[in-house]
């Protein structure tokens, strides 16, 4: 059997013209991919991480490609390089329009029992605690530009459960939780917040799990839809969600994974 993937799709329409989108983790991986999507889009990209100088390489490449963009350190785990990215948000633009909160942890896997306390709050401390406090400024700067969308990176492990990831699905199910619940809180100022859950895809992560055509074949089999996806799948769900398209959808996590949750 050989393995076979659909290309990724190509086609832009300009949906976010003029939009100012801030993304958490964007060094690498999803966060990376949709600043390239959301820059062909039309917006206006902030790119935030820890690891700045891969940022700056980003950066460079979509301003070559007449994009605005602006890179940021930011470490969700700590509050205050938060609210002075979303800040430096503001101040390079004038507004917040659209977030992806990206920024996450994974890969520890084992009983529960394995496990430390210490463990624990660490994954906490990046993927809720650290999406608490990146919805906590967001949020504000949006309400000061009237209104926007907010979209968390969730994970099929926040649908369902899976053996030897307490740690990491623990966060996930707490951020749909949180997600609906945030929803709630901003309905009424034209601010949304939805999450999308997407399953393994093409990335680094991806090629260490299947790094032969053996591998991805038997990593394809376990979806419904029988293909690995790339990140730009996950990516068009985002946008979608940051769009007028979805105006009347809010505290939704929506699944983008072939089928694996169903």
């Amino acid at each position: 059997m050989t393995y076979s993937s659909p290309p990724p799709l190509t086609w832009h329409a300009n949906r976010l013209k003029d939009k100012v989108v801030f993304i958490t983790g964007a060094s690498s991986g999803m966060g990376e991919a949709a600043a390239r999507l959301f820059a062909k889009e039309g917006a206006k990209i902030v790119v935030a991480a820890r690891r700045r100088d891969r940022l700056e390489d980003l950066v460079r490449e979509l301003e070559s490609e007449g994009s605005e963009a602006l890179a940021v350190t930011c470490d969700v785990s700590d509050e205050e390089s938060i609210a002075t990215a979303v800040d430096q948000t503001v101040k390079a633009f004038g507004r917040l329009d659209a977030a992806l909160n990206n920024a996450g942890i994974s890969g520890d896997h084992g009983p529960l029992d394995g496990f430390g306390l210490d463990d624990f709050d660490r994954y906490v401390s990046t993927n809720l605690r650290g999406v608490f406090a990146c919805i906590k400024y967001e949020a504000k700067a949006m309400r000061a530009s009237g209104g926007g969308a907010i979209v968390n990176t969730n994970s099929a492990a926040g649908l369902k459960g899976a053996p030897n990831n307490s740690l990491y699905c623990s966060t996930k199910w707490g951020l749909t939780g949180m997600t609906r619940s945030a929803a709630l809180d901003y309905a009424q100022e034209n601010i949304r917040v939805n999450g999308i859950a997407p399953g393994p895809f093409y990335s680094e992560i991806m090629d260490h799990l299947a790094p032969n055509e053996a591998g991805r074949v038997a990593m394809a089999a376990r979806f419904p839809m029988n293909y690995i996806a790339h990140p730009d799948d996950m990516c068009r769900v985002a946008l979608f969600l940051m769009t007028e398209e979805s105006r009347w959808i809010t505290g939704v996590t929506l699944a983008c994974d072939g089928g694996i949750t169903l």
